[in-house]
This record gives C-alpha cells, structure tokens and sequence, in this order.
C-alpha cells in the first residue's frame, strides 16, 4: 500500500484510459480528456480573471527564462476543489500533501525554460521551500485548451513532445525509483506561436503542506 503522500504507476494505470509512456529514464503518463469542455472552460475564466507575471523560486539572471502569467486557485471556488479532488482520487495521494492549485497562462511568444519542478538542494530555495513541505514528489499538469499552434511541453532528455489538447492531463514523477532527484524530468513549456495556452498544475510534496 503506498503512503500517504505517493502515488505510482500501479495507482494510475488503473484508470482506464491512462497511457505510460515507454521509457526506462522516468516515470510519465498521459490521460485524454480528463477534464470536461464546461470544466475546462470554467477553469480558464478563473485564471483569465486573476493572472499576474510568473516568477522563479531560484533567479537564474535570465529574465526571459519563464515569462509567463500565473494564478493561484483558491479552493474555495467551487471548480477548484473539486479538481483537487479529481486528482487526488486519480493519485491516490492524500489531498493534505498537495500545494495549492496553480494556473498558468501563454501568450504568443511565452514559454517557460527547459527546467525540472523539483527544488535543488544546494540551491537557497531548497531551504525557504523544502524545510516544512519536503520536496515535490509528484506533477500533474492539465491542458485547459488545445493550442492553435506552438505551446507544446517537450520532455528534452527523453525527446518526448507532449501537444496541448483541452482536458488532457500529463504526470511524472520527480524522482527516480531509488527516491533520488530524476533530472529526465527536465521540460521545457515551448513558446506559443498562436493563440493562447492555459494549463493547471498541481504539485505533490513529501510531507503534509503548510
């Protein structure tokens, strides 16, 4: 039985319809039309209403590294609790080692850097990040709308190319089987070159968040 806060690829390929992708270097998975049109287009106006400028938790001098825009949800809109509960059933994972859903939005020309999600442990933002929650465990990524052109999410060392599509959800796990830091899990949110993306993601930690 997994704990708590884990999830597994036993866990999530019995959902019918999830599809692991056949690599030996990490851990993905992809599940089509998770989200509903009327769930997804309720989730945009959400992010639309309230995006601000995205940031990174570790300045790397590049201020084009993510340029994205970023909403945090709040779980008291309807639409939002009860993703995090659909997640949470799909994870197995306990909804209390989830962070707070998070909504990011692409115009034409943003992208977010080839980066991986976990924190570097030699890095500052290990300690202001890490020192309650642990370390992010587990990415679930959710497609709001399909793209007219660009914004695909290409998983570089592996060479996979994942294409947004309204409602279709993408998951990895952060580490290796041994626990250790998978660093091919590096990604990279290509630019958008028509159109505009938006796209959920909730991250899993270690330990209860808070």
């Amino acid at each position: 039985m997994n704990a708590p806060g884990e999830s597994s690829g036993q866990i999530l390929l019995a959902r019918s319809g999830v599809q692991r992708f056949p690599s030996s270097r990490l851990d993905l998975f992809v599940l089509r039309d998770f989200l509903k049109e009327a769930e997804c287009e309720e989730l945009v106006a959400l992010i639309e209403a309230r995006h601000r400028p995205s940031t990174i938790a570790n300045f790397n001098g590049d201020n084009a590294f993510r340029t994205s825009s970023t909403c945090d949800l709040s779980p008291d809109f309807p639409a939002v609790a009860a993703l995090a509960e659909k997640l949470s059933k799909l994870s197995g994972i306990d909804p209390a080692h989830a962070e707070p859903l998070q909504g990011q939005r692409y115009e034409v020309g943003q992208e977010f850097k080839a980066h991986t999600d976990y924190f570097e442990p030699n890095n500052d933002d290990y300690k202001k990040y890490c020192t309650v929650s642990g370390q992010r465990t587990w990415t679930f990524m959710i497609y709001l709308n399909t793209v007219e052109a660009g914004g695909a999410t290409r998983f570089k060392v592996i060479d996979k190319l994942v294409q947004p599509e309204r409602g279709k959800l993408i998951a990895w796990n952060n580490r290796r089987p041994d626990g250790t830091l998978n660093p091919a899990t590096l990604h990279h949110a290509m630019k958008v070159r028509k159109g505009l993306k938006y796209v959920i993601t909730q991250w899993y930690r270690e330990k209860p968040w808070g």
